[in-house]
């Protein structure tokens, strides 16, 4: 079982979104699909509505981080 993950694990949730959207560019998705991409993650186990724009915004550069590894 994969371990839980939290609104504050930015870095996890980035990779696991670049591996399950390879496709997306993370600057291009509304922070109201981000939501519902980051809620349904295995091992997403938070609350769904203690997110934030400043965490969505972390989740969202994080995953461009890995966006532009991959593109490398």
């Amino acid at each position: 079982m994969p371990r839980e993950i939290m609104w504050t694990d930015a870095e996890e949730i980035g990779i696991q979104l670049q591996e399950k959207y390879p496709e997306l560019d993370p600057l291009t998705v509304r922070f109201t699909d981000l939501h519902k991409y980051v809620t349904g993650l295995e091992g997403f186990a938070d609350d769904p509505t203690k997110s934030n724009e400043g965490k969505l915004e972390a989740i969202q550069m994080a995953w461009y981080e890995e966006f532009k590894d991959a593109a490398n």
